[in-house]
């Protein structure tokens, strides 16, 4: 298994664990808060796509598509304590922007030389991921990192164990 075979696992891997959590999930279940100050999974989902794409975007410049207009804004760290429905969009529209992002990432990582994966640029790349490799790894766990409060709203909704 070469390196980018091992960056492409990571990237489904996570893409499934996500799918599973939320292949029940309503529209309405997106705007729980299980508990008083915890984000609600449409603006956790917003937030991992807008987080995917500015990663995606260091490792392939103008590799990804634009966001919707306003997404940015609805999902930025000011908006999380924001309710109003109108501001986000239903499951299948995250869907549907997640998975044209994730065709880009997998586009990025194809584009990749090999050689350059772990050649590091700081003035480029953040201390926490300072190479391609890293920053790929980077997004494909980043969503398994969000996935626990997923769990609190399929707890709170009375939804079936998975996983």
């Amino acid at each position: 298994m070469s390196p980018k075979d091992v960056l492409r696992s990571n990237l489904e891997v996570s893409r499934f664990i996500v799918d599973g959590y939320l292949a029940d999930f309503s529209d309405g279940d997106l705007l729980v808060r299980p508990l008083p100050g915890m984000n609600h999974v449409a603006w956790q989902l917003g937030h991992l796509i807008g987080s995917e794409r500015h990663f995606a975007e260091l490792v392939h410049p103008g590799g990804s598509p634009p966001l919707p207009e306003g997404f940015a804004e609805a999902h930025a760290k000011e908006a999380a304590g924001v309710d109003d429905p109108s501001k986000f969009k239903t499951l299948a529209e995250y869907r549907s922007i997640w998975e044209q992002q994730r065709a880009a990432t997998l586009a990025a990582l194809d584009a990749a030389p090999e050689a350059d994966l772990d050649k590091a640029d700081p003035e480029k790349y953040p201390d926490y991921a300072p190479t391609i490799s890293r920053i790929l790894l980077l997004i494909g766990t980043h969503p398994v990192m969000h996935v626990g409060q997923f769990v609190a709203v399929r707890r709170v909704q009375g939804k079936p164990i998975i996983m």
